[in-house]
Formats: structure tokens, sequence, C-alpha cells
């Protein structure tokens, strides 16, 4: 199996960069760096340091390990849904499981 790092890295920091809502130029100003330093990585021009890379997670608000796991589209809300499900009962959790499982099968849609 070949995994072109850069590229992930590139498309997985844009796709999270975006969420948040910020352009390439304040992220890269706002963690310390030249203004071209996260549009560099975004364009598989350069990788960042393993520091580098820890600001990045950090500024994101978002765990490392999270960085690669592009199954959570949205990281920082995975953990909002996950915090707030970690305090029901069992009784409120079998009203959840089937009112999920309606969203995931497309029965209802919630904006």
């Amino acid at each position: 199996m070949c995994m072109h790092y850069e590229t992930f890295f590139g498309n997985r920091l844009g796709e999270l960069r975006t969420q948040k809502g910020i352009s390439a130029r304040e992220m890269s100003l706002a963690i310390g760096q030249s203004v071209s330093y996260i549009s560099g990585i975004e364009n598989h021009k350069n990788f960042p340091s393993m520091t580098g890379f820890f600001y990045i997670c950090e500024y994101l608000k978002i765990h490392p390990k999270d960085f690669f796991n592009d199954a959570i589209q949205n990281p920082k809300r995975y953990y909002e849904v996950e915090e707030k499900l970690q305090k029901l009962t069992s009784k409120q959790m079998e009203y959840i499981i089937p009112l999920l499982d309606d969203i995931i099968k497309g029965n209802r849609t919630y904006q």
C-alpha cells in the first residue's frame, strides 16, 4: 500500500482549516509562522515539523490522533456530541440510538 502522506496531510489540514472558517494566511500568522506556511503544506510543497504539527492541532483545538482520523469529518463537533452522550442515562440512550439510526439511514433530515 502506497501512502502519500504529504497529500493526505495537506488535504486534511485544508479541510479542518476550512471548517474553522479561517484563511491559510490567518492561521499561519496565528501559529507564529510566515504568511505562506499553511498554504505551502496544503499545496503539498512543505511538511511541518513535529512541533509545527502540535501547534497546528492546538490551533484547530483537536487531538493529534484525530487529525489522521478522516472518518471523523468534524472532530470538534464529534467531541461535543460525545461529551453530551456520556451524560445520558441508559434509559435516555434507548431513545437516542433509534433516532441516530433514522438520521444515518436518511429517514430524517436535520439542519
